[in-house]
């Protein structure tokens, strides 16, 4: 089997992570920047001062949850021995942000640089926390990216935020063995979906097409993202526009809550005792996930093994090929630390470094966020087992040009996981009426967008 489909366990957690897009980013977010001016353009940091910072020795502190990073920190240290980098996990997903937000309050305690979800950035940018890496050369990376997730780092002035690191592309996993047995065709629409779903329910009463999992906010977003929705808009420092049940949207409800009603398909809690046995017990004929699926599966359902293929999601519009994103993180500079050149080369080296980038392709299995990874013939043509000798990194990659650029996150994202999950999700898990829900979860982001202070532009 193929490296990059071997999960480790730390590996496995930090999917997990990723996965749930676990966030708490506190309650008490205001709309307010920071204590300096920031919309004051940035002006570029001069070759000689670079170069003059990258030879001064220097410490520079770094959060962050991904298992075994001292390897391409390595790589930094043996271009630039000055620049030393001392490690620190801070925690992984709530205790991350938790201790991150608590130290940038303070004033003090706070890293040079932080692992960041891109669903996070917006909460960190909103209030001037993060540092602008093109006055240090970041702009130049552009090109060398998937063009959604430079989307995702930065700003409508040309500020870059972040660099990207790893994505999840969204597609299907499915059982060749169930769909053989009954003879099912692979559905390339969500028509087609919902006809084997009920066909598959129906011949197999304790078979489901897919599980759609109550507790799954993350897996609602990329599925609103692929549709086309554009849940949340901010611009500025206070304007919001929020649309979580808009046409788009509303659509997926009727979809979706008809299918739960039926019964044809299951909403279990994901990352769950019960969940991992579904998969080996043949209870779910399909996942829909992201590109770190493959790797996470595989280590979770090994009783399966050699019976799952990858294809894209459905779509609503099979003559336009799109998919969400779900999960992956970044490099982000503070804007506090002492050392910003030298952070800020850091985070680009770090992620757009050739060897440095296919490290974390195949040490920490992360699926690649780089064009030349995406299009290299080592990576895409694997083909594991697990999968039936499928290239399935080809299948993501492929899939990986049809992601949005247009989708954007809210400064909010921990309130919209609670509010999605205790109006949707308890929708889907009761059969209840999803369209009311979607309206739920509307007014309470709307309330607590107001309370925040943001201007709230409803849809």
């Amino acid at each position: 089997m193929p490296r990059s489909f071997v999960p480790t366990s730390a590996m496995s957690r930090r999917r997990f992570l990723a996965a749930t897009g676990a966030l708490s980013l506190g309650a008490a977010l205001t709309a307010c920047g920071g204590d300096s001016d920031s919309s004051a353009a940035a002006k570029p940091v001069s070759q000689a001062d670079i170069d003059k910072a990258m030879k001064t020795p220097t410490q520079l502190t770094f959060w962050t949850w991904v298992p075994d990073i001292q390897k391409e920190i390595a790589l930094f240290e043996r271009q630039y021995p000055a620049i030393k980098v001392k490690v620190v996990n801070a925690g992984q997903g709530v205790a991350h942000y938790t201790k991150l937000r608590t130290a940038l309050k303070a004033g003090s305690g706070a890293p040079d640089l932080a692992q960041i979800e891109y669903q996070a950035i917006p909460t960190f940018t909103i209030t001037d926390s993060l540092l602008d890496l093109s006055p240090y050369g970041a702009s130049a990376l552009k090109d060398k990216f998937v063009d959604w997730t430079w989307g995702q780092v930065s700003g409508p002035d040309g500020e870059v935020w972040a660099i990207p690191q790893d994505t999840g592309p969204m597609g299907m996993l499915y059982r060749k063995d169930i769909f053989d047995r009954h003879g099912i065709q692979v559905p390339t629409t969500w028509d087609e979906f919902a006809d084997a779903a009920r066909a598959l329910h129906k011949a197999a009463p304790d078979v489901y097409l897919t599980n759609l999992a109550a507790n799954e906010h993350a897996a609602w977003h990329g599925l609103l993202w692929q549709a086309g929705a554009k849940p949340y808009t901010v611009s500025g420092k206070s304007d919001l526009s929020v649309d979580v049940d808009g046409a788009v949207s509303k659509k997926l409800g009727e979809y979706w809550g008809g299918l739960a009603k039926e019964g044809v398909i299951s909403t279990d809690p994901d990352f769950t005792d019960g969940w991992y046995a579904g998969f080996n017990k043949g209870k779910y004929a399909t996942w829909l996930t992201a590109a770190w699926g493959p790797a996470f599966l595989s280590g979770s359902a090994k009783a399966t093994a050699g019976n799952w293929r990858a294809a894209p999601l459905p779509q609503w519009d099979a003559a336009k090929p799109a998919s969400g994103n779900w999960g992956g993180s970044t490099t982000a500079a503070l804007r506090s630390t002492k050392n910003p050149v030298a952070a800020a080369r850091f985070a680009q080296f770090l992620n757009s470094d050739p060897a440095s980038a296919k490290m974390f392709a195949t040490e920490q299995f992360f699926f690649p966020a780089t064009k030349s990874l995406l299009a290299a013939p080592g990576f895409t043509g694997e083909a594991p087992a697990f999968y039936g000798g499928q290239k399935v990194n080809q299948v993501f990659a492929d899939i990986s040009d049809t992601v949005s650029t247009a989708f954007q996150w809210p400064p909010f994202l921990d309130q919209a996981a609670t509010d999605w999950t205790e109006t949707v999700g308890k929708s889907l898990a009761d059969r209840s009426d999803t369209v009311a829900a979607l309206g739920a979860w509307q007014s309470r982001l709307t309330a607590y967008a107001k309370k925040q202070g943001f201007t709230v532009k409803e849809s």
